[in-house]
């Protein structure tokens, strides 16, 4: 077994983070950016540029987890699409599903909000693995 490429899990977690940032950036900011102004906005709250560098650094973090995580299960797994979807998933539910529990419990955005965040979430956080995956190679002794 092969020591984890962690010039290759950066590269491709970033690779990823691109990925789930334009995916972020697509559904909040143009196609929902109505609705989720008026979520934040009930709640009393103003989206500004500190926090859009948050979440776009969430983003990075994420892919570059999700990169991590399939290194980490490859030799087990075996390197490619299956392995690198299961990483996918195992982020997404750890990130996105078990994430927004306390939200839709507190009801802190509307419950439509929440599905299509989490069924594109599961879209990014896929497609993001699997790119950052393609990316990466074992270190060779």
């Amino acid at each position: 077994m092969g020591k984890v490429n962690w010039v290759r899990v950066i590269l491709g977690g970033l690779l990823a983070g691109v990925i789930i940032n334009v995916f972020e950036f697509i559904l909040n900011g143009l196609l929902l950016a109505k609705d989720m102004q008026a979520a934040i906005s009930a709640r009393g709250k103003q989206m500004g540029g500190g926090q859009l560098l948050m979440f776009a650094a969430w983003g990075f973090l994420v892919g570059i987890f999700a990169v991590w995580l399939y290194a980490g299960i490859r030799p087990r797994y075996g390197a490619g699409l299956k392995t690198a979807l299961c990483a996918g998933l195992a982020v997404w539910c750890l990130g996105y599903l078990l994430a927004d529990v306390t939200p839709l419990a507190l009801k802190l955005f509307p419950i439509r909000l929440t599905v299509i965040g989490l069924a594109v979430g599961l879209v990014e956080v896929s497609v993001g693995t699997l790119a950052g995956a393609w990316l990466y190679r074992e270190q060779t002794a």
